[in-house]
């Protein structure tokens, strides 16, 4: 009998930072967990509310306008311990651009304000002056050779710190800030980018391998070979 495995996953403020049809990356990731016979279920974890770090597998944490960044800003301190807790235990995090922000040092919004994030990564982003980053991009991860597209929409400038590495280096678009031809970041098993859309529904080889990587954390003595060997066709 073929075994049944489960992942759970932390919708972080889905009901407040879903601006960007980010809701869309859990559905891919539920999709592409059947075809692998993985029952994915996902929970909402938003104000007040407590995450706890043992029992996720993955975390989406998806973008919003200052207002609602601004509000989250407040409460995400209040996750921080469990948030680095999960991270440095190799959870899964997709983080799009205002999770992407908040989990750095700080971000400046359009009102000139420094929203303080939880620094469990090193980055931090700064403002665009009347401009901002729109348009379709594609980048190219160096250490896979596998080509991202997406579309970008933002007014922060993003720099990474230490031990990130990009998501991709920019081939189309402008990326984290448009000078060091970089796009989003990873950090053990967190990809973070400003990619809408969403981000999976066109790289549905980057929700493989989350999804993969999940698999392994939960369940580190079995074999997911033939889950790996599940075809992921291009969608963009």
């Amino acid at each position: 009998m073929t075994k049944e495995y489960t992942l759970h996953i932390a919708h972080l403020y889905g009901d407040l930072m879903n601006t960007y049809g980010d809701l869309g990356n859990i559905l891919v990731l539920k999709y592409y967990g059947k075809k692998m016979g993985i029952n994915v279920e996902s929970q909402v974890v938003s104000l007040d509310e407590d995450f706890k770090s043992d029992d996720y597998d993955i975390a989406v944490f998806g973008g919003g306008q200052d207002f609602e960044q601004s509000i989250v800003s407040k409460d995400f301190q209040t996750k921080k311990d469990e948030i680095k807790k999960f991270i440095d235990s190799d959870g899964c995090l997709l983080a799009i651009c205002g999770g992407y922000q908040l989990l750095g040092k700080y971000y400046i919004d359009a009102e000139g304000n420094k929203i303080p994030g939880i620094g469990v990564l090193d980055h931090y982003t700064e403002q665009q002056h009347d401009n901002r980053f729109i348009g379709d991009i594609k980048i190219k991860n160096k250490e896979t050779g596998e080509v991202y597209h997406g579309f970008e929409n933002h007014q922060g400038v993003t720099y990474t710190g230490n031990g990130e590495r990009p998501l991709g280096d920019v081939e189309e678009g402008y990326g984290n800030n448009g000078t060091d031809q970089a796009e989003g970041a990873i950090f053990k098993n967190v990809y973070c980018t400003y990619f809408h859309g969403p981000i999976l529904a066109r790289n549905n080889i980057i929700a493989k391998h989350i999804l993969i990587k999940a698999l392994k954390r939960r369940y580190p003595n079995d074999d997911f070979s033939a889950q790996e060997k599940i075809d992921v066709s291009e969608s963009y």
